[in-house]
């Protein structure tokens, strides 16, 4: 694997003036072979010449600006090439952090060390993948020069250039069917030809089996599909291993520490089962250390323990509250129950601290810490773990006898036997806890079903309740409506009837009492007592009348119409002129005498009657006299139109 490591000596991306110089270290497996100091020109034409596997930075701002100037870069690389941010990806750390993990250590005001630094730990598989775009990739074939105004050769020239373009689609078209890929095809007719043709490949750049091309007519360019945003890959696989402290119970948690004491996770759950402490600790990483508050293991915790194949650590006797509060007096933690798996997973990295430390100073630079701390906790020495790791690094020529692998591999093969009886036990014992789960969530879903569908009735029923009582309400406000309305009915019949009866006994005039000489007046009476033919009224006073009440007065047919006051003698002649052109009484207080009481009204009969014939006698002079003026007038218009055919005559 070749790997290229760069650092920045001077300059930056951002400066127009002073474009970056970088330190560059080439590395072939774990050998350097040069270091040199390159421009970004000469840089992006080594790694076009030479395709390393890796080009390691340890930041991406050494490089780009920003997003869109760092897409532009990565388009620029050769496919196969990977760009590798060692500091890490979201979660960046500092380089020095990184190198101590491998035990290397380096001069951090050296650019060349630092590049020499960067290239090894990317070598060994430390930092993120830079990933910038999708699985899709597309291939424009276009033209390389432009057809221009031309002259008598002019439609040649075109049609050489468009043939061209459509030979060079047919081409990679072919090429893409030989190497199996999906893709979907774009075509721009043009005399000749095509002037465009333009392929979406479902696969990457790198698996492409098509390059970048330019000819005298037609140029070929090849581009991926960008992501929304860049995503980090990590380099490595490899989950960390964890020093995990469980406190089973009711309560179940879980705490997770790397090896240098982070804390990783710390969490607790009155629901969470064996295989869900496990999917936890996975998604974490892989634990390395079981460890328990108690010195006698509980049996729930030895069996997470056997499902990792783990080193179980207990302390001496078990932890009394003083010292665990002492432990996590620098930790934020929700319960006890966290607290009791913190200090346990704390107890355990105490205890193998000091070794720990120890080992920078026994491990060569180049090998992981992580390891060879792992390979110690189980019980191996510094020596054996190395050796381990070289016998996985070094190449066929340089490994083992044959002997030595096949007892290697038997003993590989008696371990891995060990620990898959021990998953099928705990495979077993897992199954029949997912079993009774199963069993109890039926009955609980059969009891859920219960209590729905009483609730479901009950609601139906409340529903149907409040239903009714809308009804019955309404009916209600109906019924007490139309009590009113009856009330009101049965007043208005028993004065009709009193009306009635006052007016067959002959001693007096039942008179209904008008409140005003309008139209509002008249459909008061109306809705009150009633307006029937034959009826006398007697209204106060007549200011303000208006000749629409008069009209319906005298349509109902009554029988006359006492006033009390005609307001001036204007008022009197032309009130009693309305009532004589609808020939309806009118009569004056003056002549009948009338007597109000109560809301109710009588006038003498006999001055009633007399009253009566004297304003028919008047009426009938009336009418003589209106004819009268009838007549005149008819004459004067029969005079005037005479005179006017005379003249025309004349």
């Amino acid at each position: 694997m070749k790997v290229f490591g760069i650092d920045v000596i001077k300059g930056s991306v951002r400066s127009r003036s002073r474009r970056p110089m970088y330190a560059l270290v080439v590395m072939s497996g774990r050998e350097i072979v040069s270091e040199s100091e390159v421009s970004g020109f000469r840089l992006l034409r080594l790694l076009n010449a030479e395709t390393p596997d890796i080009l390691a930075v340890d930041s991406l701002q050494e490089i780009s600006v920003d997003q869109h100037d760092l897409f532009s870069f990565l388009q620029s690389l050769p496919p196969s090439v990977r760009l590798v941010q060692v500091t890490g990806g979201e979660r960046k750390e500092t380089l020095g952090k990184v190198a101590s993990r491998f035990n290397i250590s380096f001069n951090r005001f050296d650019p060349f060390d630092e590049a020499r630094t960067i290239a090894r730990v990317a070598a060994l598989g430390a930092g993120a993948e830079v990933v910038a775009f999708e699985n899709e990739s597309e291939i424009v074939v276009s033209r390389h020069r432009s057809p221009g105004k031309g002259g008598w050769s002019q439609n040649r020239y075109v049609r050489k250039i468009h043939g061209a373009v459509q030979a060079k689609a047919r081409e990679i078209g072919l090429a893409l069917m030989a190497a199996g890929l999906r893709y979907e095809k774009r075509e721009t007719r043009a005399f000749g030809g095509c002037s465009r043709v333009a392929f979406t490949v479902q696969a990457p750049r790198d698996q492409v089996p098509v390059s970048t091309f330019r000819g005298a007519d037609v140029q070929v360019r090849i581009s991926g599909k960008r992501l929304e945003r860049i995503r980090f890959r990590p380099l490595s696989s490899k989950p960390p291993y964890l020093i995990a402290g469980i406190d089973p119970g009711t309560t179940t948690a879980i705490a997770a520490l790397d090896l240098d004491g982070n804390l990783l996770l710390l969490e607790s759950s009155r629901q969470i089962s064996m295989s869900g402490v496990i999917e936890a600790l996975y998604r974490v990483g892989k634990p390395l250390i079981i460890a328990s508050d108690v010195h006698d293991m509980p049996f729930s915790v030895e069996k997470i323990r056997r499902a990792f194949n783990a080193v179980a650590h207990t302390p001496r006797q078990d932890m009394s509250v003083e010292a665990k509060h002492a432990l996590t007096s620098g930790y934020v933690y929700q319960n006890d129950h966290e607290r009791d798996a913190l200090s346990a997973a704390l107890e355990a990295f105490r205890t193998y601290r000091n070794k720990f430390q120890s080992l920078q100073k026994r491990v060569p630079p180049g090998y992981e810490l992580d390891e060879v701390r792992a390979g110690i906790v189980r019980g191996q020495s510094v020596e054996q773990v190395i050796g381990d790791l070289k016998g996985k690094a070094a190449p066929p020529e340089e490994q083992a006898p044959p002997v030595e692998i096949e007892a290697a591999r038997d003993e590989r093969i008696r371990i891995l036997d060990g620990t898959v009886k021990r998953l099928r036990v705990l495979v077993g014992e897992l199954q029949e806890e997912v079993e009774e789960r199963d069993r109890q969530v039926i009955r609980l879903q059969e009891r859920l079903k219960r209590v729905r569908s009483r609730q479901d009735q009950k609601v139906r029923f409340d529903a149907e309740v409040t239903k009714r009582d809308v009804i019955i309400q309404n009916l209600k406000k109906r019924l007490r409506k139309e009590e009113r309305a009856n009330r009101a009915l049965k007043k208005r019949i028993e004065r009709m009837k009193e009306f009635d009866e006052a007016l067959l006994s002959g001693e007096t005039i039942p008179l209904k009492i008008l409140p005003a000489l309008t139209r509002e007046g008249v459909k008061a009476v109306s809705a009150e007592s009633g307006i029937r033919e034959g009826d006398v009224f007697y209204v106060p006073r007549i200011e303000g009348f208006g000749k629409s009440a008069v009209k319906d007065l005298a349509q109902a047919g009554i029988a006359a119409l006492l006033v009390g006051e005609f307001a001036g003698d204007a008022v009197a002649r032309e009130v009693e002129g309305v009532f004589r052109d609808f020939n309806t009484p009118v009569l004056s207080t003056d002549h009948v005498r009338v007597v109000v009481k109560g809301g109710r009204g009588a006038a003498d009969p006999g001055q009633f009657r007399t009253a009566i014939r004297q304003w028919q006698e008047s009426q009938a002079e009336y009418e003589k006299e209106k004819k009268g003026r009838m007549l005149e007038e008819i004459f004067r218009e029969y005079q005037a139109e005479r005179g006017k055919e005379m003249k025309k005559v004349g």
